[in-house]
């Protein structure tokens, strides 16, 4: 991402205020110690106008990761949905990603989040696909990342918690400087767990696997977009741990995820995946085009127009 155009208006704590006006303390609680949950929600355009997709699921995880993290959110699931429509109608942009963030305020600084007032915020800015036009395309190198996806012991992956993302961090680092485009973690048994903020697919004989929640994955909303698009397209799927070898040996690898949507791997630490033909991604992609677009009825159910 190069940069971000400013928009006219983010939500913060119950309004919405200007775009430079969306200020907090240099001395903020969540900035110091990472006490912080939040979403990524893509907005598209429909034939209706602007959609956002999936938005009580990913409230839902919003809600959820709170209260894992025992944090006390001073508005309820349809505030926040109420919130995300309001930015999108008054930034007047059609095709976004939307930012729902809650995080420990400026109060007492020290360890203890629960002395200082939680602070709530819905930003938006405008954001092609995540791992480039080109990757969606024609396929990203990964490599599989020397840092190991944290343990359910150190911190829980199901919430989408900002200090989890200093993991993803070092491993995206990691892959750019050695001229990846993305990494792949492991987790502390050896298997695959995620990318750095995508759950990824593996397809071998026609049969589509992704690993289980109990591999220390966070439980995207677009893995389980793809999971149902998967029985739907009457495709043989599994749940299951795989090891790094399987990567390479797969005929099919992808990532999923909001930002990235539905990326394919042509390349795992310099082994090609495949023929380098992708035809279980290429009909997941417009499956997925189709729904987040407005041009399948069927997932109608998925899309909260803004109208």
């Amino acid at each position: 991402m190069v940069g971000i155009r400013a928009l006219k208006k983010i939500w913060m704590d119950g309004k919405l205020v200007d775009w430079a006006s969306a200020n907090v303390h240099v001395l903020t609680h969540g900035l110091h110690y990472g006490y912080s949950i939040f979403e990524g929600i893509r907005c598209h355009d429909t034939p209706r106008g602007p959609a956002i997709f999936r938005l009580p699921e990913h409230l839902a995880r919003f809600v959820s990761s709170a209260k894992i993290y025992r944090m006390r959110l001073p508005y309820s699931g349809a505030d926040m949905a109420k919130a995300c429509v309001d930015v999108v109608r008054s930034n007047a942009v059609t095709a976004a990603y939307l930012r729902p963030i809650a995080f420990s305020g400026y109060g007492e600084m020290g360890l203890d989040p629960t002395k200082s007032p939680v602070q709530v915020a819905v930003g938006e800015w405008e954001w092609g696909a995540y791992l480039g036009a080109a990757g969606v395309e024609h396929g990203v190198r990964a490599t599989v990342s020397s840092w190991v996806r944290m343990d359910s012991r150190s911190l829980p992956p199901q919430a989408k918690c900002a200090a989890n993302y200093a993991n993803s961090a070092l491993a995206k680092m990691e892959a750019v400087v050695g001229g990846y485009d993305e990494a792949i973690l492991l987790n502390s048994a050896g298997m695959v767990a995620e990318g750095p903020g995508e759950n990824v697919f593996r397809v071998k004989n026609g049969i589509v696997s992704t690993p289980p929640a109990s591999s220390g994955i966070l439980r995207g909303i677009t893995r389980d977009t793809v999971i149902q698009f998967l029985a739907h397209e009457g495709l043989p799927f599994q749940r299951t741990d795989f090891t790094r070898e399987e990567l390479f040996t797969a005929d099919e690898l992808f990532y999923t995820g909001t930002a990235a949507g539905i990326t394919p791997i042509r390349e795992v630490d310099g082994r090609p995946i495949g023929t380098g033909d992708y035809p279980i991604v290429r009909r997941l992609q417009q499956r997925y085009d189709d729904a987040t677009h407005g041009r399948n009825p069927a997932y109608n159910s998925w899309l909260t127009y803004v109208e």
